[in-house]
């Protein structure tokens, strides 16, 4: 076997360039996989997190019978005494903040402009809304006893001209279906770095949205965070709850979790074409040496070198390509992961609605990915390399003999 790794080594340094470059097709192939591996991981975990740490929560407690999509203010579709429930829960030890929450629909106005927003009416204290408080871009965050104050996304704030410190008009809907305006002041300016949230969210302490929306002591939802999202399944096991539904952030993102599968999906068939081409190549080397190396395979066929061994040279030699295009691959594709994971490309607003997508994706590598993606590719490799080195070794003796060099 020493002898056949020595003779196929040789083989190959024959004509280095062609070698070299059928093993760089190989390594870009799989530089570029663990790339858009570690960016699609990126996206996806970047695009859970946002959304449980934002919008979800990893469980949510509402009425049976509330409709997010309507922000229903009706006591009958709401959560009553939510703080009290909220306390309970929040002595769990899996459990990190358990807090109300108020949805209402608004309309914010400042001058000629004027944009829709969804009211959340949150308790200013909770570790919940550590984003919305570290956030602040400009002026400051809410306070608990704040009446005539509100907190406005920056991208919002931009579209209606907003600084911290100015009036705004505030249009919401109440409890028995009223409109009422009210003037605020926009206390601080607050950024997420996720557009699709930012552009559409204001915050007001929760004391002061159900005050102004006729709810009083009720909330549209409680909202759990836990300490890690493995103990989502047990917490909801342990919850005792009467009319009320229990809903894991699965239930509440259904069109994160369908684009997750839709984006795996497609990632394989980028993967099966980044493979095809990186194959074609070896399959071109290979065959393009056995044929100017005919008279040598037939004089190894001559001097009793059996078929099974010419296939096993020829398979050491693919084996050899494979090696270095694997090593050239991870070494390129762990050098652009550690540039995006630490710099990351932005991508603003990709207009995805539903989807809480951050404005930069930093790309994220994992163990398994880079395993799985260099086995994949070293076994096309050598895959690649079966048919020349069956060709090779089906060559009868006299005909390769005969054939020119």
């Amino acid at each position: 076997m020493i002898q056949l790794l020595k003779m196929a080594f040789r083989d190959i340094a024959r004509n280095q360039r062609r070698s070299f470059f059928s093993a760089l097709a190989v390594g870009l192939g799989l530089a570029l996989l663990i790339l858009m591996a570690s960016v699609i991981e990126g996206e996806m975990g970047t695009a859970i997190e946002s959304s449980i740490n934002l919008q979800s929560g990893h469980i949510q407690i509402r009425a049976s019978s509330y409709d997010e999509k309507k922000s229903s203010l009706k006591w009958e579709d709401l959560v009553e005494n939510p703080g009290a429930s909220a306390s309970q829960i929040a002595a769990l030890e899996p459990v990190k903040a358990a807090t109300p929450r108020l949805y209402a629909s608004g309309f914010l106005s400042s001058g000629t402009q004027s944009a829709s927003a969804r009211i959340i009416g949150i308790d200013p204290l909770s570790p919940a809304n550590d984003p919305f408080r570290n956030g602040v871009v400009s002026g400051s965050y809410l306070d608990e006893g704040d009446r005539d104050s509100l907190l406005v996304g920056r991208p919002l704030a931009e579209k209606l001209n907003l600084k911290a410190g100015d009036n705004v008009s505030l249009s919401i809907n109440t409890a028995n279906g009223d409109v009422i305006d009210q003037t605020f002041i926009v206390k601080g300016i607050y950024t997420t770095n996720t557009y699709g949230f930012d552009n559409g969210n204001v915050f007001l302490p929760l004391a002061k949205a159900q005050a102004i929306t006729q709810t009083e002591n009720h909330a549209s939802t409680i909202y759990i965070l836990l300490k890690d999202t493995s103990f989502t399944d047990s917490v909801v096991k342990s919850l005792t709850v009467t009319n009320l539904q229990v809903l894991t952030y699965k239930e509440l993102n259904p069109l994160m979790v369908d684009w997750e599968t839709m984006a795996q999906s497609y990632i394989s068939i980028f993967y099966m074409i980044v493979l095809a081409i990186s194959a074609s190549v070896i399959i071109n080397t290979l065959i393009m040496s056995v044929y100017e190396r005919t008279r040598e395979i037939g004089i190894l066929s001559a001097i009793g070198m059996r078929g099974g061994r010419i296939l096993i040279l020829f398979l050491a030699e693919s084996s050899l390509l494979a090696v270095g295009g694997v090593i050239i691959g991870l070494a390129l594709g762990l050098l652009a992961t550690l540039y995006f994971n630490r710099f990351g490309f932005y991508i603003g607003n990709m207009g995805v609605t539903g989807i809480l997508v951050a404005d930069t994706i930093y790309a994220k590598l994992t163990l398994s990915n880079t395993i799985n993606l260099t086995i994949m590719s070293f076994i096309v490799t050598m895959l690649a390399g079966l048919y020349p080195a069956v060709m090779a070794s089906r060559m009868e003796p006299v005909e390769a003999l005969r054939a020119e060099k």
